[in-house]
């Protein structure tokens, strides 16, 4: 499990999970990016607002669920 955190959030990539759809790069590729080997990476480790807003969207469009956002209380 590969993790990034930011303003009150948490992502979580489950590399396990991932296929290589590239849906998620498609729609957020400041904060994601599939690697040579086909897998889901995070482009760093610390993210803003509005990257976090970007990562839910990536997140949505997976179609084996491989990520996902966690806010904090």
């Amino acid at each position: 499990m590969t993790t990034s955190s930011g303003v009150g959030a948490l992502v979580e990539i489950d590399q396990s999970a991932c296929e290589g759809h590239a849906l998620c790069e498609q729609a957020a590729p400041d904060v994601y990016y599939v690697d040579d080997e086909g897998m889901v990476q995070l482009r760093q480790q610390s993210l803003t607002a509005a990257q976090i807003t970007a990562a839910e969207a990536g997140a949505r469009v997976c179609p084996v669920a491989a990520l996902r956002v966690r806010h904090g209380d």
